[in-house]
């Protein structure tokens, strides 16, 4: 496990954890399974490391500019309000 700083918003414990993330760019949506994360114990709040956040862009790239298959597609319902 890494040590993550407490958290910025409420000062609570951030923990490492293995998270589901919705990565959003440019009206784009990608859901990245088992990222490691700092997670704050008493807000939620997200933490990555620059590796990981790298990766994530990597793989965003690979996918929407370069057509590699993603691992499976979800069907997400959109509405207005």
């Amino acid at each position: 496990m890494t040590a993550y700083a407490d958290c910025t918003y409420c000062g609570g414990e951030v923990a490492e954890k293995k998270i589901e993330y919705d990565y959003r760019r440019a009206q784009r949506l990608m859901v990245v399974s088992n990222v490691p994360a700092g997670v704050c114990r008493q807000c939620g709040e997200k933490y990555f490391k620059p590796d990981v956040l790298k990766r994530m862009d990597e793989i965003y790239h690979d996918i929407f500019d370069r057509q590699r298959e993603p691992e499976r597609t979800l069907t997400i319902p959109a509405v207005s309000l």
